[in-house]
């Protein structure tokens, strides 16, 4: 049997219909269970929308089920995503997850089920991701510590390692010493970002996750090329702003799944902190440039 497909929604309907169509055309899209969540007004002046995006879900077809759940109120996206692949899990001990902004290829859902089976008695696989970032000469399939966040799936067996306290995660990354691999030899912000969910400035569930499962030595395994596209770095998301860097080509190659050994690829990990470490020089060039014109 297919894993259930969890599919958080808001106030996008035109990213929304991006999604659901990307989805339909999935090859096992007819024989998978979709569940949408669908959260509820913010402010008044987000009605219209909501209700637009709840209009787009009456009678949706292409899947083997539709189950609708409408939100009375806003839980905002991490309550959302915990409370809502939490209950999905439970109902079937594995779920994919996607959101209004995730165009996925045709043969996301092949790519998921498949691995979902390969690594589903591996207790140290905490995820199946879908995305992975623009970078050449990546392997077919390859594994890093954590877990990913934008097209992406788990077990029950992994989920329940999920802690949503970042303070806890912080001063246990902290006390082992594991911040530099954490942000990936200190060329991502990842611990920033966690500190930045701790003090209120943002919401992130996927902080925490990643975190979650790196401190308990779990993996999470990656495509060579992208199954998804994220189409909300457009600045219409609550938690995305403006940017290209991250914008990867779909993969519609049909993919030859071989299950592999569970160990971290280092040569990945050099390859992403490269990537990671010329987004930053891009930026501080850009900071430059700027200083620059102003002087």
């Amino acid at each position: 049997m297919n894993a259930p497909i969890a599919l958080f929604v808001y106030n996008r309907p035109d990213h929304t219909q991006q999604t659901l169509v990307s989805l339909q055309k999935n090859t096992l899209a007819k024989n998978s269970h979709l569940y949408i969540f669908s959260d509820g007004p913010k402010k008044e002046k987000d009605i219209p929308k909501v209700n637009e995006v709840r209009q787009l879900l009456k009678n949706l077809n292409g899947f083997k089920s539709v189950t609708v759940k409408e939100r009375k109120s806003n839980w905002g996206l991490a309550k959302s995503i915990i409370e809502g692949v939490t209950e999905i899990i439970n109902l079937h001990e594995r779920v994919i997850v996607l959101e209004d902004d995730i165009v996925t290829a045709p043969n996301f859902l092949s790519f998921m089920n498949t691995n979902l089976k390969f690594y589903e008695n591996e207790s140290s696989v905490a995820c199946i991701s879908g995305y992975v970032y623009p970078i050449d000469g990546l392997p077919d399939t390859f594994f890093l510590k954590g877990a990913d966040c934008w097209g992406w799936a788990t077990w029950k067996r992994a989920w329940k390692f999920f802690n949503p306290d970042g303070t806890l995660l912080y001063k246990e990354l902290k006390k082992r010493k594991l911040l530099r691999l954490f942000n990936f030899n200190h060329t991502t912000s990842y611990n920033k970002m966690l500190i930045d969910q701790i003090n209120g400035k943002n919401d992130s569930w996927a902080i925490r996750w990643y975190a979650s499962t790196f401190l308990n030595n779990m993996y999470c395994l990656y495509p060579g090329n992208s199954l998804v596209i994220n189409t909300g770095m457009d600045g219409s998301g609550t938690h995305c702003s403006i940017s290209e860097n991250f914008t990867s080509t779909l993969d519609f190659v049909p993919k030859l799944c071989k299950k592999k050994s569970v160990k971290e690829d280092e040569i990945v990990r050099k390859q992403f902190e490269g990537f990671f470490r010329g987004l930053n020089e891009g930026f501080f060039t850009k900071i430059k440039r700027k200083l620059k014109l102003q002087f």
